[in-house]
């Protein structure tokens, strides 16, 4: 059973930073595609950032420059760095595993970013 547990959420204020984590569990983390995605109110989940087992890295074009996705096969964890925040940033953060053609997620994380 894949259970995936993010941290890391919170309140800061525009221009502020913050770090989600996500630790995998009862997988084969190495060989997944991890991925962190976004819903806020009253839209739909986006894609935020993707890294594959090969570690080939995709951003959605609004955070490039300004978050950054790694990965530690060692610990089970993928790592959401998240600088310069703007208020529109504002969502539920989700933590995605694919793997094996299954799709697994968190149950996600908050962020807020005040102006």
């Amino acid at each position: 059973q894949v259970q995936l547990v993010e941290s890391g959420g919170g309140l800061v204020q525009a221009g502020g930073s913050l770090r989600l984590s996500c630790t995998a569990s009862g997988s084969d983390f190495s060989r997944s595609t991890m991925g962190w995605y976004r819903q806020a109110p009253g839209q739909q989940r986006e894609t935020v950032a993707t890294i594959t087992s090969a570690r080939r890295i995709n951003y959605v074009d609004s955070v490039k420059g300004r978050f950054t996705i790694s990965r530690d096969n060692a610990k089970n964890t993928v790592i959401l760095q998240m600088n310069g925040l703007k208020p529109e940033d504002t969502a539920v953060y989700y933590c995605n595993m694919y793997l094996e053609y299954t799709s697994y997620w968190g149950k996600g994380t908050l962020v807020t970013v005040s102006s």
